[in-house]
Parts: structure tokens; C-alpha cells; sequence
């Protein structure tokens, strides 16, 4: 006889409904990609192409059927019809509880960095139809209000009940360390997820930020992991198939010629290599996937099936030499033909393999890749 409120759990449609502790100082579970709600509007249709609310409404309610749960949104997104349709959407469908909803503040009310929070937030409940938002973000680092006074504020929201978790995105790593440290020093709530642009061909991720959220139990929010759609096999180039936006460049069509190499031999898309990378490069990294279309959501969700070896990941990263900079290309010894790897250990640093054979353990990997058992 099953206890009270216990049921039995009925197996998911895809990977996406097998989900994951966001990181070690947020136990919430979601799924392993977040939706991106940036599309999910016309105001900005000029330069990101159409997403009606019809389609918008199918691409959720597919996300949800498949298993997904994580939504990712902004104030600032279409003019605020994001937050809008979202909040109508979860009216409609009645799942708000369900959902893990992340949505963010700027500082564009002219009195301040904490107006706009309050403002902001208050705005927010309002458009997404909700009493509190899951994670709230601290949209970007604009160095006008101290440290103090922004993680006391945060913490209030937390306090009224209209905040659950922290966030923060587009702040440099030691002002997001120092954060957390006065949080901790004073019992006070600190960030536990870091969003931020995140590629196969844009690494400057790996510099601070990427190790800062490995000594902070923060969790990784990547956008742009698909190049911001500049990821694309040669036929779809020809074709002039994809989103409008910042043109190609360089970097971005060699690596698209690797991982459509890589894609090829797998049979899957070059879009689930380009996800499969960045998911295998740490633990706790959820992508954040926001197509105009339901056929670009069902390729995102295979690339939870694609599994990369490490040196199908060192082959994508030698497409172009990337300057991890100092003081890690002297520690590491990392000069003309060798490359940093975030999978290096101490036993890597150069003056140390001069002193001592060392041997140590592994970085904590992420979750393998796999498929739903039959």
C-alpha cells in the first residue's frame, strides 16, 4: 500500500524529464536543458525573427510533454511579452508549481540599481501571472551599487517569500566570489547559478568564470552554445537557413565545419555536438536552448543522447588556439602547440612536474550521456 501522496512515477517521454540538482548550493531539480524565452514575443522581430504566441505556446507545451520544467526569461525580453505569454501560458495549462521559472532585472530605471529590482521583480510577478519567481537574476554587473547593499536587497526578496534561489549573469568572476563571500559571512543566501555566453568557439568562459563556479558550487546557464545560430552545416549556409543576427565569423565556420564532421560520424545533428560540448567540458552545466521553431527543440533534446569522447573534444578545440592568458599559460606551461584543457590538474602545472612525479585524482566529471531504458 503506497503512502499518502506517494504514487507510482510514470517513466519520461525523453532524457529531458530525467532531471538533475541544479548544483551543490541549490538542491531545486530541473531538467537538463532550459528553455529559452527570449523568442517568445514580435517586438523583436526585426532582428530575431518570428516566434507568434501559437508557436511560442506549442514549443512549451512539447518542452513540458517531453519532461523539461527549467524556463528561462528576462523583464527586458520582447518588450516584456515574454514574461507575458509565459504567464499566460502557465494560466492556461494551470502548471505554474511545476515549472522552475528563472527570470532577470537590469538597471534601467534611471534612480538605481535597487529600484530596479523592486520595480522590476514587482513587474515581473505581475506579467508571469505568479506570487514568486523561481531564480532571480541579477541580469548584468553595472559597478554602480557596492556589494553589501545588493546581496542585502536580493535577500529581502528571499525573505518576503517572492524569491526561492539567486542568480547572477554578465559580471565579472571576482565581484560574483566576493558576493558570495559576504553572503556567507553574514547568513545570507548566495548565488548558486552564473549565466553567461558560453560556445565551441567563444572559451572566454574558461578563463574565470568556469573555475569560479566550481570553487563557488555555482551551476552554468550557457547561451549562445549553438554560436547564436551561426552553427550550421554547409548545406544549411548555402541555404541561408537560420536565425537573423550577428554574421559568422571566422572561428565560427571552422568549428562548424568540426562539428558537422563530428555530427556526421555520430548521425546526429551538428546542433547536439555543439550542446554534447559544453555539457561535457564541466558538471552542473545546463544550456540554455531557445529555437523559433519545435523542430529546433527536438534536435536540442537529442544532443542529451550524444556522448563525446575526450578526444572528440580536444579535435573541436584545436580548431583555433585559445588563450587561457596569464598567469595560466606560465603556471601550465602553455605555449606555441599546447593548449589548455579544463580537465588539467595540478599535477599539469609545469614548475611542479619539475619537482615531483605527481599523480591526482580527476576533476569531478559531469553526468554521462545516455538513453531512456527500455
Amino acid at each position: 500500500m503506497s503512502r499518502p501522496g506517494v504514487g507510482s512515477l510514470s517513466k519520461p517521454k525523453s532524457i529531458l524529464g530525467v532531471h538533475r540538482i541544479l548544483s551543490p548550493t541549490a538542491g531545486i531539480r530541473v531538467s537538463p536543458l532550459c528553455l529559452g524565452a527570449m523568442n517568445f514575443g514580435e517586438a523583436w522581430e526585426s532582428f530575431m525573427g518570428v516566434c507568434d504566441k501559437e508557436t511560442s505556446f506549442a514549443i512549451l507545451d512539447y518542452f513540458v510533454d517531453q519532461g523539461g520544467n527549467f524556463i528561462d526569461t528576462a523583464n527586458v525580453y520582447q518588450g516584456e511579452e515574454s514574461e507575458e505569454w509565459l504567464g499566460e501560458w502557465m494560466s492556461l495549462r494551470g502548471n505554474r508549481d511545476q515549472m522552475v521559472i528563472a527570470t532577470k532585472y537590469t538597471t534601467f530605471y534611471p534612480s538605481g540599481q535597487l529600484k530596479s529590482m523592486h520595480l522590476s521583480l514587482e513587474a515581473s510577478l505581475k506579467k508571469l501571472q505568479t506570487s514568486y519567481v523561481d531564480i532571480f537574476y541579477v541580469h548584468w554587473w553595472d559597478f554602480t551599487t557596492s556589494i553589501p547593499e545588493l546581496m542585502k536587497s536580493l535577500n529581502r526578496m528571499i525573505d518576503a517569500g517572492k524569491v526561492l534561489y539567486l542568480g547572477i549573469s554578465d559580471t565579472p568572476a571576482w565581484i560574483v566570489s566576493k558576493a558570495n563571500e559576504y553572503a556567507r559571512s553574514h547568513g545570507l543566501t548566495q548565488f548558486c547559478v552564473y549565466q553567461g555566453k558560453w560556445s565551441a568557439s567563444v572559451r572566454d568562459f574558461e578563463r574565470d568564470i568556469l573555475p569560479m563556479c566550481e570553487a563557488e558550487g555555482m551551476a552554468l546557464a550557457p547561451f549562445g552554445s549553438l554560436g547564436q545560430g551561426n552553427f550550421k552545416t554547409q548545406e544549411q549556409r548555402q541555404s541561408a537557413e537560420g536565425r537573423k543576427g550577428r554574421p559568422a565569423t571566422e572561428k565560427d565556420l571552422k568549428v562548424s565545419e568540426k562539428l558537422e564532421e563530428i555530427a556526421s560520424k555520430k548521425g546526429t545533428l551538428i546542433t547536439s555536438v555543439a550542446l554534447a560540448y559544453v555539457m561535457h567540458k564541466a558538471p552542473y552545466v545546463f544550456p540554455i536552448v531557445g529555437g523559433r521553431k519545435l523542430e529546433h527543440l527536438k534536435g536540442n533534446i537529442e544532443a542529451l543522447s550524444v556522448e563525446l569522447s575526450d578526444e572528440e573534444i580536444d579535435d573541436i578545440e584545436s580548431v583555433y588556439p585559445f588563450d587561457i592568458g596569464f598567469p595560466m599559460t606560465m603556471l601550465f606551461g602553455l605555449y606555441n602547440t599546447t593548449y589548455y584543457k579544463t580537465r588539467m590538474t595540478s599535477k599539469d602545472i609545469n614548475l611542479v612536474k619539475s619537482a615531483v612525479n605527481l599523480d591526482t585524482p580527476e576533476k569531478l566529471r559531469p553526468i554521462r550521456p545516455h538513453k531512456l531504458d527500455n
